[in-house]
């Protein structure tokens, strides 16, 4: 899911949210998408909690991507912290 912060956030223009199955699933799509990133746009990206697994954020400055296994993301539901009060956003499972 992506959430656009522009005009909420100082800190980042967007914000994608997404889950992997497994520990393992997480941190593969983080480094990845570090890859990715390096190599496409070159640009690093900080990474946070790769060596646990259960969430990892990636900062790649105007763009903030967590990836979540599905009980981390659950807990935490950043989405409804960012929706809009006016739209009834949809998760898909």
């Amino acid at each position: 899911m992506q959430i656009d912060l522009r005009g909420k956030s100082a800190v980042a223009d967007h914000m994608i949210v997404c889950s992997g199955r497994s520990t393992r699933q997480v941190t593969a799509l983080a480094e990845k998408l570090s890859e990715k990133l390096k190599d496409r746009l070159g640009r690093s990206a900080r990474t946070e909690g790769k060596t646990q697994g259960d969430w990892v954020l990636l900062d790649a400055g105007d763009v903030i991507v967590h990836i979540f296994r599905p009980e981390v993301r659950d807990f935490y539901q950043l989405e409804k912290m960012w929706q809009d009060p006016s739209s009834e956003a949809v998760r898909p499972n």
